[in-house]
């Protein structure tokens, strides 16, 4: 029969484990094999205490021999007596076997804990990361200048430069001369290439009552834009200020009256056909109606200048003066009776023009006197606001 615990290394007691304890062990006696050194690097891991004070004894390696004393060479001299604490010598990672489920750490320094308390080994220190700046706004700061507070912005040369406040670039041969003969107009810079002076003389006698200024086309594009049509001529001038209802009243002739009609084009189309029939002016919303450009005067080819353009707040209030002042209302709608100028015979009209696609507004439609159309025998259903307003003043003024 075997003693008990005969397989336990020579040099320990025979004793089951229950007979010894702590009081009953020697230095270096502890379970028969090696103790763990305090730098960590021994064949066991306990608590960092040392021999002789109750430090945790793991199962010896399974490589070892049994009664053999740990390899120097490999786990370096075995350390008797108290424990030495503190950070333990860095050194390499030790070769050769290890316990299966066990993490060495041979360059890792100790953390020293109470009594009682497993060693952990710390982590290395860590340099702190600098702190996280937010990030800057690249949107350009309320009253900044052109350029600061977000950052360089690219300069949009195709655009033209700014137009003098309460001035107006007017362009084209038949817009130009005629602003040239119109004393209400207030000029300030008249510009022409070489080629485009002796034309415009031809419809504006000299002498002028500004001086002109030499520009070639590049220049004239770059100062008016590349969308501007100008012959090569060029005016600056003021707007011209908007007459009085009652002055235009004392005019004869019909009166057309532009329910939102916004494109600048088509009211330039409207005032040259109104010169062209005599009509006494055009009245436009003062809300909706775009302000004088030179695309509506080139559009209008000088009758800006010979018809008055009046700006109305109301349109629907609008046509009751006109009623007080003895005009017949007409509105011009696709669903009315056809327009034939024998039947309005000596009535003075105003005719009314709503927006391309939508017409007239409800209440100007229920203000008007009567709603007329236009015959069309054709396949076309409609026509440009400007056509009508063409077709319809040629009816009225027909002969009888």
């Amino acid at each position: 029969m075997k003693p008990p615990h005969s397989h336990r290394p020579s040099g320990g007691s025979g004793r089951p484990p229950s007979d010894r304890g702590p009081a009953n062990r020697g230095p270096g006696q502890g379970t028969g094999g090696p103790q763990r050194s305090s730098g960590g690097q021994g064949q066991y891991q306990g608590s960092g205490r040392g021999p002789g004070q109750g430090g945790r004894a793991l199962p010896p390696n399974r490589h070892a021999q049994p009664g053999a004393a740990p390899d120097p060479a490999r786990h370096g001299p075995a350390q008797h007596g108290p424990a030495q604490h503190g950070p333990a010598q860095r050194g390499p990672t030790l070769p050769g076997p290890t316990l299966p489920g066990r993490v060495y750490h041979s360059d890792a320094p100790h953390q020293e804990r109470g009594p009682g308390s497993k060693t952990l080994h710390a982590r290395p220190p860590q340099t702190p990361l600098p702190p996280v700046q937010p990030p800057q706004s690249r949107s350009p700061q309320i009253g900044a200048p052109r350029g600061q507070g977000g950052g360089p912005r690219r300069e949009d040369r195709s655009a033209p430069p700014p137009t003098p406040r309460g001035a107006v670039w007017l362009y084209g041969y038949h817009a130009v001369a005629a602003a040239l003969g119109n004393p209400a107009r207030r000029l300030r810079r008249l510009i022409l290439t070489e080629e485009a002076e002796a034309t415009l003389a031809t419809h504006r006698p000299q002498p002028w009552s500004i001086a002109a200024e030499r520009m070639d086309r590049t220049g004239m594009d770059r100062l008016l834009g590349r969308d501007a049509v100008h012959q090569g001529v060029a005016l600056l001038a003021d707007s011209l200020a908007p007459p009085q209802l009652a002055s235009v009243l004392e005019r004869p002739g019909p009166i057309l009256v532009l329910d939102q009609v916004t494109d600048p084009r088509n009211i330039g189309a409207i005032l040259r056909s109104a010169a062209a029939f005599d009509v006494a002016g055009v009245i436009t919303q003062d809300r909706n109606a775009p302000e004088e450009t030179g695309a509506m005067a080139k559009a209008a080819a000088g009758a800006m200048e010979l018809v008055p353009l009046i700006r109305a707040v109301n349109i629907s209030r609008t046509l009751i003066v006109l009623k007080a002042a003895g005009l017949w209302v007409v509105g011009l709608d696709a669903s009315g009776q056809p327009l034939t100028g024998a039947a309005l015979a000596g009535r003075r009209i105003a005719l009314v023009l709503g927006a391309e696609g939508e017409g007239m507004r409800r209440l100007t439609r229920e203000t008007c006197d009567e709603v007329a159309g236009l015959t069309m025998p054709g396949v076309m259903e409609s026509l440009n606001v400007s056509a009508a307003a063409a077709v319809a003043l040629y009816e009225l003024g027909r002969p009888t």
